[in-house]
């Protein structure tokens, strides 16, 4: 019965949480800066590894839903209720985080790669810092091949919860700023214990973009 129960607030939960996200994001007036740079990695013939910070998840879900991007989520109770809501977006879900099955996470993002599809990570997630890249993407992009590429989502007016990550959400018929950073190669020949520079660089590129949505 416990299960049951547990199940049922889950569907609730997440069916809320679908809704929600519909509702408040369609009446968004959008603007989009550098969607070149996602075309560029497709006509490559590449995927993205695509990251953001965690607090953005909200309008990022609605944004690039319908795409079939396998989304890195939490091994954790509030990464389930995440799970079921972006599947009903059109992602799939890859369980595991950088404390809890992080390998079969990584193994989940390079298979899905090697089959033609769009990898996400909330970089920073699932527990923080706020706003520190971590690990993940870039070994994955220098063990397939793939590009990272960081985009962010600024909003005009929001509310924020008093969250690790201060989980960001639009005042409905706000502005969003969305854009796209410059993809991040990382050759195979780099040796591992270099990919700390491509860290920084994640870390930077993110940073900027933070900068530049600030209005």
């Amino acid at each position: 019965m416990l299960r049951i129960i547990k199940l049922l607030k889950a569907r609730i939960i997440s069916s809320l949480g679908y809704w929600i996200i519909l509702g408040v994001c369609k009446t968004l007036r959008w603007r989009v800066v550098g969607w070149d740079r996602l075309d560029y990695v497709y006509y490559t013939g590449k995927n993205p590894i695509m990251v953001f910070w965690h607090d953005r998840i909200f309008t990022a879900s609605y944004y690039f839903r319908n795409r079939g991007i396998v989304v890195m989520t939490s091994m954790h109770r509030d990464g389930e209720y995440i799970a079921d809501v972006i599947r009903r977006l059109g992602y799939k879900a890859a369980r595991g985080s950088s404390s809890r099955g992080s390998v079969g996470a990584t193994r989940t993002a390079l298979k899905a790669l090697q089959k033609g599809k769009d990898i996400g990570f909330a970089i920073d997630g699932p527990r923080g810092p706020r706003h520190i890249a971590k690990r993940g993407p870039t070994y994955i992009a220098w063990k397939s091949g793939h590009p990272v590429l960081p985009f962010n989502i600024s909003l005009v007016r929001k509310w924020k919860l008093k969250s690790w990550d201060h989980f960001q959400i639009p005042v409905p018929f706000s502005r969003a700023r969305v854009e796209i950073g410059v993809p991040i190669y990382i050759d195979a020949n780099v040796p591992k214990d270099q990919l700390v520079e491509y860290d920084r660089r994640v870390q930077e590129s993110l940073d900027k973009l933070v900068d530049n949505g600030r209005i």
